[in-house]
């Protein structure tokens, strides 16, 4: 009988893993691509600031077919190519881009995982025969990154690190591939070379003890890695467990007072789970069961992740209180349950240690109480937008809209509003008298009444943005415009602009009023 369980065990024992490498060799391009801010038939590069010098960080492959290399400064890289574009480099965007791309990824397995900065790394043990095999989940993965603007090259091996340099550096066999898979230090990989040896098969049958005496013990961790002796497996991406939290009655409920206690009850527990995890809740949804089986379901949205039981209580009597059917209890609710459907980071923040006179009002609440009454996509809001040229630089957005990272400009202490609160769109052209055709105004007429300038401060020279260039306002956006913030006698202040560069962009440059300022 032990021979026979020992057979059927080792029978039964779990084959070697199988994974598949994703690699994107050109992920930062292409997502510059598809997102408009890189010419698609253009050479360009990404760059970013790499001690104190702008450097190549990626590039696209039309840069990359002249001989361009990542790291280059960008001076160097435009005396060889006088043409190459500069797109600034967004390494935030990246990463985002892949941990999307892996949650597409789940539904050929469910053991996925970002391998930044150009790749991803999938599990496929037992999985690959619910999609048609290896070569096929291979196919339809490529072909689903195509789709999406992305060139992929893949690879099937027994361990992560064999799959993810055979996606990079092509192939069938490790043993062919070059010392420079070998993801090590580039001293490391140079002594190699020096030494003699030019691919993994050079190294995969000498003993390992002289090998780590003489590069070291990682090099002949990650050379094992490489030839499937080792499986250091991969870590996967998965999905936060959604915060539910449920309260059951002996006997039914039906006042409202005492449904409301429960939600908050509920809420409490809830903004534990959420402090726990460090994030807020920004949607909160109750269900009611009734006991004859009918749910009625309540949801309200912040505009800023929050735990706050109070303020979730008094989101949700606006909601009841804004139902065209009152609350109807009928015999009772059975149970009621809350779940946080959407949560964002909220870190804390520490007090001060001397009391504070707080200078900002939180409109937050006040926004929160609207939406629940009119509907998140009826109250609009203000928020940064990321550029320089002024009119694009606020945008409406729905306040259910996710916060934007950038911060608005600020005046220094005692200094005046940088930007009038009150702008133009579009600009309204003015008749302009200045002393020298590229100096300040002195004189200005707008709507039939002159203005006589008693206080100017500029020019804020504003340079345009490349990718936008196109010849007045209304025709050719795309110049430099000089602001100035002048003051006429009568006090008024205003906001103008010369449009275009005297003698270089064009001949006699067009003046604008921009805005007033309060």
């Amino acid at each position: 009988w032990s021979g026979i369980v020992k057979q059927a065990l080792s029978s039964s024992a779990p084959t070697s893993r199988r994974y598949l490498a994703l690699h994107l060799p050109w992920l930062a391009a292409e997502r510059a691509m598809r997102s408009g801010t890189a010419p698609p038939d253009a050479p360009f590069a990404l760059i970013e600031k790499q001690r104190g010098a702008m450097r190549i960080a990626a590039l696209s492959a039309r840069a990359a077919a002249v001989g361009l290399e990542a790291g280059l400064p960008l001076a160097d890289a435009r005396g060889r190519l006088p043409e190459l574009l500069a797109v600034p480099y967004d390494p935030q965007g990246d990463a985002e881009l892949l941990d999307q791309l892996a949650r597409a990824c789940l539904r050929y397995t469910p053991s996925v995982a970002p391998d930044p900065p150009q790749g991803l790394m999938l599990d496929i043990t037992g999985c690959a025969h619910l999609h048609g095999g290896e070569a096929r989940m291979q196919r339809a993965l490529i072909a689903q990154m195509k789709q999406q603007g992305l060139t992929t090259h893949a690879a099937l091996a027994d361990t992560p690190d064999a799959a993810h340099a055979l996606a990079r550096f092509g192939g069938n066999d490790v043993r062919t591939l070059p010392v420079a898979a070998l993801e090590t230090e580039e001293e490391a990989r140079q002594a190699l070379r020096r030494a003699g040896f030019r691919t993994i098969g050079d190294l995969a049958d000498l003993p390992r003890a002289p090998l780590a005496a003489r590069f070291g013990k990682a090099l002949v961790e990650l050379l094992d890695r490489l030839l499937a002796r080792q499986d250091p497996h991969i870590v996967p991406r998965r999905r936060a467990e959604r915060i539910m939290v449920e309260r059951r009655f002996a006997e039914p409920i039906g006042r409202t007072d005492d449904v409301l206690e429960v939600i908050e009850a509920l809420v409490e527990d809830a903004a534990t789970k959420l402090a726990e995890r460090g994030t807020g809740g920004r949607a909160f949804a109750v269900r009611l069961h009734r006991s004859d089986g009918h749910i009625m379901r309540l949801t309200v949205e912040t505009g800023a992740p929050t735990r706050d039981p109070v303020l979730v209580i008094r989101l949700l009597r606006e909601r009841i209180d804004s139902l065209a059917d009152p609350l109807d209890p009928g015999f009772g609710y059975d149970s009621i349950d809350l779940a946080v459907p959407h949560a964002e980071d909220m870190t804390e923040r520490q007090a001060a240690l001397e009391p504070e006179r707080e200078t900002r009002v939180d409109i937050g609440p006040l926004l929160d109480r609207l939406a629940v009454r009119y509907g998140p996509e009826h109250v609009l809001r203000f928020r940064p937008g990321d550029s320089h040229i002024p009119e694009r630089a606020g945008q409406l957005w729905a306040m259910a809209s996710p916060v934007a990272d950038t911060a608005w400009l600020h005046p220094e202490p005692g200094e005046p509003p940088l930007r009038p609160l009150t702008l133009f769109d579009p600009p309204q052209r003015i008749e302009v008298l200045a002393a020298v055709p590229d100096g300040p105004p002195r004189r200005f007429r707008w709507r039939n009444k002159d203005y006589l300038i008693a206080r100017q401060e500029g020019p804020e020279r504003i340079a345009p943005e490349w990718w936008r260039r196109r010849g007045g306002y209304e025709d050719n956006p795309g110049m430099s415009r000089d602001y100035y913030r002048v003051e006429e006698e009568g006090g008024h202040r205003f906001w103008l602009f010369r449009h275009g560069l005297y003698g270089r962009e064009c001949a006699t440059p067009d003046w604008y009023i921009h805005g007033i300022f309060a």
